[in-house]
C-alpha cells in the first residue's frame, strides 16, 4: 500500500482562515481533516450551477451568533433554500424587529432569572420584553397579509416570503431571502413561539398554514434539478425534511456535509452518519460527503470563511 504521510501543521501570524484550513488538510486526519474535506465539498456545491443548494439549520444557532453568516450565504447566492426550525425563525425575527440576544453565564440560578424576566439558552440570554415585542410585531405582519391568501392557506415558505418583504432590517435572513428569491422552509413551524402566535391569531382571524404546499414545492424542486448538495447544521427536522424528499424523488444527495456533536449509538437522526443515509437511498453511493464532529458555532464559520476565500481567489485568477 502506498504511504501517504501526515504533514505537521504550521501556523503563523497573519495567516488567513483559508490558509489555516489548508494546513489542516495537509495533516488530513481527525477533526482537522474532516473540516478541510467539508470546505472542499462546500466549494463544489456552491461552484456548480446545476446543484440545488440547501442548508438545514437546527439548534439555537441564531442566539449562537450565526445569523449574519446565514444571511450572507443568502445574499451571495451560496444557498438556494434554507430549512429552519421554528425556533430559529422566531429568534431571527426577534432581531429583525429590533431586539437583541445577550451574553450571559451558564452557572446562574435559573429561578432568579425567571423572576427578572430572562430566558436562558446555555450562556445566551433573551428577555421577556423581546418576546412581548415579537408578539405585537408578528400580529401586525399576519394582519398585513392579504386575507384571501390567509384564507386559502400559505405554505411556510410562502409565509416566510410574505413576512420577509415587510421587514426593514437589512441584516435579516428573511428579508434577504425574499429579495433574492431564496426559499425558506419551516416544516416544524408549530413547534415554536412563532407557531403559538399563528395559532393564537387564527382564533379570531383567517390564517391557514398548509404544510402540504411546502412538501410539494420541495419535491417539485428536487425533480427539476440535476444535482442536490446539502449542509446540515445539527440534525432534527431540517435534516429529515431534506433527506426524505431526496428518498421520495430518487434524487439522492450528490454532496452532503453534516456538522454535529451528537452520536449515532442512541439511534437518533441528529447523530446518524451520512453514510447511514446511503442505506435509505438518501445519499448516493458515489456522493462526496463528510461528518464533522464539532460545535457548529466553531466549525461552520471556519468552513464558510475558507470557502469564501477560495472563491474570491479563484475569481481573481487571470
Amino acid at each position: 500500500m502506498e504511504r501517504n504521510y501526515i504533514e505537521q501543521m504550521r501556523v503563523h501570524a497573519g495567516m488567513s482562515v483559508g490558509e489555516l484550513v489548508d494546513e489542516m488538510g495537509k495533516a488530513g486526519v481527525f477533526g482537522a481533516g474532516r473540516l478541510y474535506k467539508a470546505v472542499e465539498i462546500y466549494q463544489r456545491i456552491v461552484s456548480e450551477n446545476e446543484v440545488f443548494k440547501l442548508v438545514g439549520v437546527a439548534g439555537a444557532l441564531i442566539p449562537g451568533g450565526m445569523r449574519k453568516i446565514l444571511r450572507d450565504l443568502v445574499a451571495n447566492r451560496m444557498v438556494d433554500a434554507l430549512v429552519l426550525t421554528g425556533a430559529n425563525i422566531t429568534h431571527e425575527l426577534v432581531e429583525a424587529f429590533g431586539w437583541r440576544h445577550e451574553k450571559g453565564i451558564a452557572s446562574v440560578g435559573d429561578a432568579a432569572l425567571r423572576e427578572i424576566g430572562i430566558n436562558r439558552i446555555f450562556d445566551a440570554f433573551v428577555r421577556d420584553e423581546a418576546f412581548e415585542g415579537f408578539e405585537t410585531k408578528i400580529k401586525d405582519c399576519f394582519s398585513a397579509i392579504d386575507e384571501e391568501k390567509r384564507r386559502d392557506g400559505l405554505g411556510s415558505y410562502e409565509l416566510m416570503r410574505e413576512i420577509g418583504m415587510m421587514l426593514n432590517d437589512d441584516e435579516s435572513i428573511l428579508k434577504t431571502a425574499a429579495k433574492n428569491e431564496v426559499m425558506i422552509f419551516c416544516p416544524g413551524i408549530f413547534d415554536s413561539i412563532l407557531g403559538l402566535h399563528i395559532w393564537m391569531f387564527s382564533q379570531q382571524n383567517e390564517l391557514k398554514i398548509d404544510l402540504r404546499k411546502d412538501l410539494q414545492k420541495m419535491i417539485d424542486t428536487y425533480y427539476e434539478t440535476k444535482k442536490v448538495g446539502a449542509v446540515f447544521l445539527g440534525g432534527g427536522v431540517p435534516k429529515n425534511y431534506t433527506l426524505q424528499a431526496a428518498m421520495l424523488t430518487g434524487r439522492a444527495l450528490d454532496y452532503a456535509i453534516q456538522i454535529t456533536m451528537d452520536r449515532p449509538e442512541p439511534g437518533g437522526l441528529s447523530g446518524a452518519s451520512l453514510q447511514e443515509a446511503q442505506s435509505w437511498g438518501k445519499v448516493k453511493p458515489e456522493a462526496e460527503w463528510v461528518d464533522v464532529i464539532a460545535d457548529v458555532t466553531i466549525a461552520f464559520p471556519l468552513m464558510v470563511a475558507a470557502t469564501m476565500e477560495r472563491l474570491t481567489r479563484k475569481q481573481e485568477e487571470p
